[in-house]
């Protein structure tokens, strides 16, 4: 009642934004600096790994979805290197649109519902689709958690930490520790005099500095000769076994993402960088992409085939040449024994040949 009427305060009204302008620069700002999981993903192995899987998957094939360019595949493929999920909406007019960031709601472990956020200049848009509106891929997939993928470093967290730990503490020591100082006796003198000559030692590299000096008489008698000389102060880090512990840490991460060591040794020769193509063709990274072709023949309605291992070339030509040689050769040998072309065929499938 006036004039005594009770003062309301208005109430204050709260709201929740899943990806706002201001949330998107700072999660792409922490991305950028420290990666999706915080560990390693600035390494030079790791991102030598993540470039072999982003150009693998760019020279993919894929065979009956026109919407994934290589663009979106090489975008795909990063994704699943470094968060181990990549997302994609598919919109009316044609085209797929990577998502930065989603949320899903599941069904007996099967998602049903998205959420997701796609990165604009200006700032980021929301939007909520089903999905069958949503590519969804990914790898390291849990049976506790199948709707989402893992990343390979997450996958092995000690290993990368170990890599990290090493990196930086080599890092630290390259800038802090006195590398290439020495310790020079000199007689006692005043302070001006040794600020004056430790000044000229500077810039003098590769020259010859001749200093004259005289015996210092002190406590009974001169100095020993073997004071004069000059003592290294820098440390040695092979008793660390830092070479060594940095080659296995390097050696697991490459293992991880599969990617054989030898691939980049100094020592690797022509055979062996094909067999580690090999390797990381058909044993990595073409069972990921058998695992997204199913996904885009579910949600595109139509069959869909994406190959790495033809593009990659990850064969031996010279020995694919013997090898057909030889079976052409044998082809000819059986006509002209007279076999039945049954009795041909059951002799390649008992060798496991089609």
């Amino acid at each position: 009642m006036w004039p005594f009427s009770k003062r309301v305060e208005p109430e204050t009204e709260k709201r929740s934004a899943m990806s706002g302008f201001t949330a998107e620069l700072m999660a792409a700002r922490e991305s950028y600096v420290s990666g999706r999981r915080g560990i390693a993903e600035l390494t030079g192995t790791v991102q030598a790994c993540v470039s072999l899987w982003e150009g693998g998957f760019a020279l993919a094939d894929v065979d009956g979805a026109p919407l994934l360019s290589r663009q979106h595949m090489a975008m795909a493929g990063r994704a699943l290197a470094l968060r181990g999920e990549a997302v994609f909406l598919i919109r009316d007019t044609g085209q797929v649109v990577p998502c930065a960031d989603w949320d899903l709601r599941t069904r007996d472990g099967v998602p049903r519902a998205y959420r997701v956020s796609m990165s604009e200049i200006g700032g980021g848009n929301t939007e909520t689709a089903l999905a069958a509106e949503v590519l969804h891929f990914r790898t390291g997939v849990d049976g506790v958690a199948p709707w989402a993928g893992s990343a390979p470093l997450r996958r092995a967290q000690l290993t990368a930490g170990w890599l990290q730990a090493i990196e930086t503490a080599l890092s630290e020591v390259y800038e802090n520790a006195p590398l290439g100082s020495q310790i020079v006796p000199f007689p006692e003198s005043t302070e001006t005099d040794m600020d004056k000559l430790g000044s000229q030692f500077r810039g003098k590299r590769g020259r010859v500095l001749i200093r004259e000096s005289v015996n210092v008489v002190s406590a009974g008698g001169p100095a020993p000769q073997q004071d004069w000389r000059a003592s290294d102060v820098s440390p040695d880090l092979s008793k660390a076994m830092t070479r060594e512990s940095l080659d296995a840490a390097r050696n697991s991460i490459l293992n991880v993402f599969g990617v054989l060591p030898g691939l980049v040794s100094s020592t690797a020769t022509g055979p062996m960088v094909r067999e580690a193509q090999r390797h990381l063709a058909q044993l990595v990274l073409q069972p990921i992409a058998m695992l997204m072709a199913e996904e885009a023949t579910e949600k595109f309605g139509a069959p869909i085939k994406i190959d790495l291992v033809r593009p990659a070339q990850a064969f031996d030509a010279g020995g694919r040449a013997r090898a057909f040689a030889g079976m052409v050769q044998a082809m000819a040998q059986a006509k002209e024994a007279g076999l039945d072309p049954q009795q041909v065929e059951n002799s390649l499938k008992f060798i496991d040949w089609e």
